[in-house]
Formats: C-alpha cells, structure tokens, sequence
C-alpha cells in the first residue's frame, strides 16, 4: 500500500509584499566622492601647512615692540596678516577646538549637524533614490530646506552659535594684538606667494574631475 504524499505547507516571502518598507529609507552615499573629498582635504591642509612660518620666528620676543601710532599698528598687522597667515588661521583653528571641546554637548550637537549635512545631501549621489521618512519621499529641494531649518535652529536656538562666534573673537583678538606688536622688518615679504597657502587651504571645496566617480552636490 502506497504511502500519502505529505502534505504542501505554505511558504511566505521575506520580503512580504513590500510591507518592511513602513519605515525609513537609509539615504545612499556615495563612497567615491567621499573617498574623493577626505583625500583632497588631506593634501591641501598638507600643502597649505608647509607654508607656515616657523613657530620660533612666530614669538620672538625680542621683535615685539609698541607701535607709534595707529596707523603704524595697522601697517604691521597688514604685513604680518601676510607673512604669517598659515600660522594665524592655525591660532584660529585651536581657538574653537578649545572652546568645543571645554563644552562637549555644543561639540556633540555641531558633529551630528555636519554628518547630516554630508549624509542626507552633500555625499548622496545625484541620481540616487529619493530620502523616504515614514513611508513619504522627500525630493532634494526638501531635503535641502530641511538641513537649512535645522542649522537655523541648532545656531540660534542653543550655545552652538555664541560659542563659535566667541571662540573666532578671541582667536581674532589675539592676531590682531601679535599682528600690530611684532616687528615685520626682518620679514622676506616678497617670498611670499599671494595665492599658495590661501588657496591651497579651501581648494577641496573646488569641483571634482569628471572621472572621479558618481555626480555628486558638493
């Protein structure tokens, strides 16, 4: 006697139907033009960085004097802006890392801002999907005001703004007082290339060759 054959369970998909998309859609990045970025940031704070002068030649003592006027102050600082301004954007720099990190929840809210700026619209590619939060798309415009909106809130509504705009106050304060005091007579001005450090400094924000990889809005 032949046995039964056993009987046909039924089999669901993993995916159901399409039901698990009630949520979120993580936004897409894209890994080249990340890539593409930190590696250009690197080599222009390193090109930018061997044009500072040395720290000794910096503080001196023996070239600090009181200037005879104000427009003598002014003069100094105009030529020192110029000869030490690798090294003056570094005091800078230190300022605000200093003040961020003596108020670690400012430092915490200004690192989620910039990953959500890079995340949501600076690093996704341009023909990627749209962002999706609760089960509605959100084009790029959108996305954009959103960022917007929230970095309006994030400076103005908590110590975030105050912080910065103190941190570079000080940090101005003390350039503008070692700019007007020291001596720039000893000096080789005419050394100096008006577009190098500057330029090479902010060049990552410049557009990416076209071979570099996925479109992207930077």
């Amino acid at each position: 006697m032949a046995s039964a054959p056993p009987p046909i369970l039924p089999v669901s998909s993993a995916g159901g139907g399409g039901g698990g998309a009630a949520g979120a859609s993580a936004p897409a990045i894209s890994v080249p033009a990340l890539r593409l970025f930190l590696s250009r940031l690197s080599d222009s704070a390193r090109r930018s960085l061997a044009h500072r002068r040395p720290w000794s030649e910096l503080l001196d003592r023996t070239a600090f004097a009181r200037p005879d006027s104000l427009s003598d102050a002014a003069s100094r600082l105009r030529k020192n802006l110029a000869y030490f301004r690798v090294n003056y954007l570094a005091l800078l720099a230190a300022a605000l890392a200093l003040s961020l990190l003596s108020h670690p929840f400012s430092l915490f809210l200004l690192l989620a801002l910039l990953a959500a700026w890079a995340f949501l619209y600076l690093f996704r590619p341009a023909d990627g999907p749209p962002l999706i939060l609760f089960r509605r798309p959100f084009s790029d415009r959108e996305v954009l005001a959103g960022l917007v909106l929230v970095t309006l809130l994030v400076v103005f509504l908590t110590s975030v703004g105050s912080l910065i705009v103190s941190a570079l106050t000080v940090g101005a304060a003390i350039v503008c007082v070692h700019g007007a005091i020291r001596l720039p007579e000893d000096l080789f001005l005419d050394e100096q290339d008006p577009g190098g450090p500057a330029g090479g400094l902010l060049s990552f924000l410049g557009g990416a060759p076209a071979s570099s990889g996925p479109a992207v809005r930077v």
